[in-house]
């Protein structure tokens, strides 16, 4: 399973009667969006207005090093947040360096990124590079993500979760923290993957997994390891 997150996709449409395992939860087990999200905006609505206007914001930042970032942030990977977050807790988050770490991101996000399923499955939203018929930052993945969802953004709650997460590791860090896991998601506008609305609906779906992780026992158990392990680092850093 663990190899499964080094893959650009996620979320595709799948029977939400489903029971998926995950390492904390089944599927059934996590929130549901559709109790608790609004739907995608419509197209008469002021919503759209407002995701085209973000939308065009984001094709006017593709040709500049913002650009560049949301182009890399198109890899959907605990390899993309190690490479993400680490400049900010100051320690290197890899397999060998932090395994209690890798393991907690790992095992967390893959029982997270399937909250959003349930609207991802109703809702069938058009991305909005095929809604204006225009390529992305990312022509390789627009094929295999044309059969995908928009609503919501997989890789923002991605972003997102890992940034909560990270905050309780390093809470001295979590004001940078949080604005790398928000940057994450907006990197998705900027590419043309996303709209606007996806993101926003996204770090709510984020918000309401990671509340739901802090039920399990083993989330919290290895939470506490990955805790000391990362102090360890830290104080051997400083020597």
């Amino acid at each position: 399973m663990k190899k499964l997150l080094l893959i650009p996709f996620i979320c595709f449409s799948v029977s939400v009667f489903a029971v998926k395992p995950h390492p904390y939860f089944t599927s059934p087990e996590m929130p549901n969006a559709l109790h608790y999200l609004p739907g995608p905006p419509q197209i008469t609505e002021m919503r759209f207005a407002y995701d085209t206007a973000q939308y065009y914001w984001g094709k006017r930042m593709r040709n500049t090093p913002r650009g560049e970032k949301a182009r890399l942030d198109a890899e959907y990977s605990i390899g993309r947040m190690a490479a993400v977050f680490s400049p900010v807790l100051g320690v290197q988050i890899s397999e060998k360096n932090t395994p209690q770490l890798w393991k907690l991101l790992t095992d967390a996000t893959e029982t997270t990124h399937f909250a959003c399923d349930s609207a991802k499955n109703k809702y069938m939203r058009q991305r909005p590079y095929i809604f204006f018929h225009e390529p992305t930052l990312v022509p390789a993945d627009e094929e295999p993500l044309s059969h995908n969802g928009s609503y919501p953004s997989g890789h923002t709650t991605l972003g997102w979760t890992t940034a909560l997460i990270l905050c309780e590791i390093d809470p001295a860090a979590q004001d940078a923290l949080l604005k790398e896991g928000f940057e994450y998601g907006q990197s998705r506008v900027i590419a043309g993957f996303h709209w606007q609305s996806d993101v926003e609906a996204a770090r709510v779906v984020a918000g309401a997994a990671f509340a739901r992780l802090h039920t399990s026992k083993a989330y919290l158990k290895q939470l506490k390891k990955a805790q000391k392990e990362f102090v360890r680092k830290k104080k051997n850093l400083k020597k």
